[in-house]
C-alpha cells in the first residue's frame, strides 16, 4: 500500500467543470466534417502546443518526468499540418495562444500537462471519425490524434505515477490544480473564442 496522494485524481476533479464546458463548446462534428475544417483545428491545437509545450520543456517539466520528450506533440500537429496542405513557410506565421499558463516550477508544469495528456486520450475517440470520414491514418493526416498509438495507457499511468510522486504535498497539488483549470481556462478560449 502507498502513502502517496491521489494527485491525478484531484486534478480530475478540480478540472471536471472546465473540462465539460469546453466539450460542450467545442464541436468536434464540424470540425472534422471536411479536410479543410480539421486542418483549421490543427492549426489552432498547433498555436496552443507552440505556446506552452516549449515553456513545459525548458527544463521544468523535463527534470521530472523522464520521458518528456517523447510525449511532445508539436512535431506531430507540424507533421499532420503539412500532410494536409499547409505550405511550410506558412507554419511559423500561425497565431499562437498567448494567454497559456505560467508553469516555472514542476507542480504547475504537471497541471498544464495533464491537459495535454488528456488531450491524447481524447484523441482516440476522435481517430475513427477522421478515418472513415476524411481518410487521413495515423501514419497520414491523424498522427497528432494517435500518438502514442497503443501505448497510450502505459503512457496515461507513467504519466499518473509522475505527478502522484511528485505533488505530495497540498501546496504542490494545489498548484497543478490550478494550473490545469487555467490551461483549460485558456483551450477553450483560444480554440471555441471570439478569434477561434
Amino acid at each position: 500500500m502507498t502513502d502517496e496522494p491521489n494527485a491525478i485524481g484531484e486534478l480530475r476533479l478540480a478540472t471536471w467543470p472546465a473540462h465539460q464546458r469546453l466539450e460542450k463548446r467545442i464541436d468536434f462534428k464540424a470540425r472534422l466534417a471536411t479536410a479543410l475544417s480539421y486542418r483549421g483545428h490543427l492549426e489552432r491545437m498547433w498555436g496552443f502546443y507552440a505556446a506552452l509545450e516549449p515553456r513545459l520543456g525548458s527544463g521544468v517539466l523535463a527534470g521530472v518526468l523522464r520521458d518528456y520528450d517523447t510525449r511532445r506533440k508539436l512535431p506531430l500537429l507540424t507533421r499532420d499540418l503539412l500532410d494536409l496542405g499547409l505550405r511550410p513557410e506558412l507554419l511559423t506565421r500561425l497565431p499562437r495562444c498567448e494567454s497559456v499558463p505560467a508553469c516555472e516550477e514542476a507542480a504547475a508544469a504537471f497541471g498544464c500537462a495533464y491537459v495535454l495528456e488528456g488531450a491524447t486520450l481524447g484523441g482516440r475517440s476522435l481517430m475513427p471519425l477522421v478515418q472513415t470520414r476524411l481518410g487521413l491514418t495515423a501514419d497520414r493526416g491523424a498522427t497528432f490524434l494517435a500518438s502514442y498509438g497503443e501505448a497510450v495507457g502505459d503512457m496515461w499511468r507513467t504519466f499518473g505515477s509522475a505527478l502522484n510522486h511528485h505533488c505530495r504535498d497540498r501546496a504542490q497539488r494545489d498548484r497543478a490544480n490550478g494550473a490545469a483549470v487555467a490551461t483549460f481556462v485558456a483551450l477553450e478560449d483560444w480554440l471555441c473564442g471570439t478569434m477561434a
